[in-house]
């Protein structure tokens, strides 16, 4: 398995409180080789992205390209994603006690 990551985040500012995860979560859980998701709400910035694990370069693609962009359409804003091969860095992160490696 090659692990793969994505760094997203929606160009806006709202408190977390605001955004509908409870909505988006179950959606976000049939997304093909998605391992896991971690939430992230910019300090003093209030932007919302999120880190996620996937189990290749290929469906993490998939997500950036064609399912993600749709869910910054939803909310009318513009986005940024990254994505990171997990495979040339596990090594190093496994020094550092990734909990993305422990699986």
């Amino acid at each position: 398995m090659k692990k793969a990551f994505v760094y997203t985040e929606l160009q806006f500012s709202i408190p977390f409180d605001n955004v509908p995860w409870e909505e988006i979560n179950p959606n976000l859980l049939k997304v093909k080789g998605l391992v896991r998701k971690t939430w992230l709400s910019g300090v003093s910035s209030n932007s919302v992205g999120g880190f996620y694990e996937f189990d290749s370069i290929e469906n993490a693609q998939d997500f950036a390209w064609n399912v993600f962009p749709q869910e910054a359409r939803n909310f009318g804003v513009s986005f940024m994603t990254k994505i990171f091969d997990g495979a040339i860095t596990e090594t190093a992160s496994k020094g550092m006690n990734s909990p993305y490696y422990n699986d």
